[in-house]
């Protein structure tokens, strides 16, 4: 064998090694993104669930060349903790950030560290009252609301007395499309009065629970009530059985909690109900981030439809798992 050739030929492995090196080690094909979920608390049923939605959306997204990550933070309701989260993301240099901002109105901290990191944002759910993001995926809290009331006006024959159980805080966007909503509804019938409740619920079942007991006490006559989350009407639902007034007294919620579907198809005194998604919102949210990182242009607002929800198609919304 001439030097030349045999030059030649190892010159030949090394390129073959070398290549199978590279593949072995950083694959030529194929790409990864890493996606992360800031949340603003996890405490709820419903932000949980919205946030187990877009890390199982993940996994059915990892096929072929793609592979998609997240990863998850809670900040437990604080809203600096929040910020902090973010910048924490960013230092892990993940691709894109989605914000489950729960009840905060807005998080220009946030918002600004992911914009100078040059970061696509979509947000659920909650749309800040300011700040820049990529694009939003969630509901129509007002036609929540106007289908809840239209549906009570029926089913009281236009005429009896309405309570309304609020979240709260008083500057809560969510809580209050939901209740204008309503009340636009409500006034179309005139023998329908409205009773707000003085304190607010909390968003929770048993806040909710305290705060229908002192509307017992003062109203003892209402026909119905509007609380603006299921949660709080399956507290409040509790208050009233216990004050032996379920066949008095009708509930109206949103969101489309598994145990208000399963209140309202037993057939008692829930009676509708609005769905708004943690699964598919957070499902059509990790979508819109993946399409977003591949070079899509989306949309920047999606509403998400929120069909009633009645006893006589609750159990199409029920997932057995």
């Amino acid at each position: 064998m001439s030097k030349n050739r045999l030059i030649g030929l190892l010159a030949a492995t090394v390129l073959l090694a070398g290549g199978a090196a590279c593949s072995a080690d950083e694959p030529s094909s194929g790409k990864t993104y890493t996606i992360g979920v800031a949340n603003f608390l996890l405490s709820g049923p419903y932000f949980s669930g919205m946030d187990a939605a877009i890390t199982a959306q993940a996994k059915t997204k990892s096929t072929g060349d793609l592979t998609v990550k997240t990863i998850s933070t809670d900040a437990n309701g604080d809203a600096a903790k929040l910020a902090a989260d973010v910048e924490d993301l960013l230092s892990k240099n993940v691709d894109a950030i989605i914000i489950s901002g729960g009840p905060l109105e807005s998080a220009p901290a946030a918002l600004n560290a992911i914009k100078a990191a040059g970061k696509p944002v979509v947000l659920v759910d909650r749309k800040f009252a300011t700040g820049e993001y990529t694009s939003w995926i969630g509901p129509d809290n007002e036609a929540i609301g106007k289908q809840d009331g239209e549906f009570l006006v029926t089913r009281l024959g236009g005429k009896g007395k309405v309570a309304i159980i609020k979240g709260g805080p008083a500057d809560n966007s969510i809580g209050l499309a939901r209740t204008n909503g309503l009340k636009s509804s409500l006034s179309k019938a005139p023998g329908i009065t409205i009773v707000e409740a003085p304190g607010f619920g909390g968003w929770s079942s048993d806040g909710a629970l305290t705060i229908m007991e002192n509307l017992l006490a003062t109203n003892p006559d209402l026909s119905a009530v509007f609380c603006e989350n299921d949660a709080m009407c399956l507290g409040a639902q509790r208050a009233v059985q216990t004050a032996g007034k379920s066949a008095q007294i009708v509930f109206a919620g949103v969101d489309g909690q598994l145990e208000a579907l399963q209140a309202i198809l037993a057939g008692g005194n829930y009676v509708v109900t609005g769905l708004n998604s943690p699964k598919v919102i957070g499902s059509l949210a990790l979508d819109r981030t993946v399409e977003i990182l591949g070079g899509a242009t989306v949309e920047k607002d999606t509403v998400v439809p929120s069909p009633q929800i009645t006893k006589d198609n609750a159990a199409q919304y029920i997932d057995p798992k």
